[in-house]
């Protein structure tokens, strides 16, 4: 069952957008890229978006996700955001970082994370082997990484995304950040 009744808004990195794949797409990260933002059209959540996310975005999506988000804005389920940098967040993941090769990647996609708090705390990513993982680590020792859910549409059994969409993307314990575990 869809449940129309809660629109949520999305945070959807451009690693998404890359990878989805036109209806002819038989690779796997492609179809179910392609699959998770078909779901995200036809349900009623909202697709946020920041000035630095549109750019990662305008650089990096397929023919695909370029007619998806024209059709995003057709439908009013597009949110355009100018979220200010939260200096006190980024410093706290200056100092947690381990390495500079760790910050350089937290800091890549902590846009994506500010967005995620100025609206429903959700990002959908691909990013699980370093991104999700990095910042997985990070939540316990950091207040505003607690309550982010951390969504990849390509883990089709474990996660079961579009599923996850249908019943209303609620905050489950198992995609909070604070409580993934990298399965490798």
């Amino acid at each position: 069952m869809i449940d129309k009744g809660v629109s949520k808004c999305l945070v959807i990195d451009a690693s998404v957008a890359h990878a989805a794949g036109g209806e002819k797409a038989i690779y796997p990260t492609s179809v179910y890229c392609r699959d998770f933002l078909k779901a995200v059209l036809d349900i009623c959540h909202k697709f946020v978006m920041t000035p630095d996310i549109r750019e990662e975005w305008n650089n990096h999506q397929s023919q695909f996700a370029r007619k998806w988000r024209s059709q995003m804005v057709a439908k009013g389920k597009f949110e355009f955001l100018d979220v200010s940098v939260n200096q006190e967040l980024w410093d706290k993941i200056d100092a947690i970082a381990a390495t500079d090769k760790q910050r350089r990647d937290m800091f890549k996609d902590l846009r994506l994370i500010e967005a995620a708090i100025a609206t429903d705390k959700t990002v959908i990513s691909l990013d699980d082997n370093t991104a999700r993982k990095l910042f997985s680590r990070a939540a316990t020792e950091v207040d505003e990484l607690k309550d982010i859910v951390w969504v990849n549409p390509t883990k089709v059994e474990e996660e079961k995304p579009i599923e996850w969409l249908k019943n209303g993307a609620n905050p489950e314990e198992n995609r909070l950040l604070v409580n993934w575990r990298d399965s490798c």
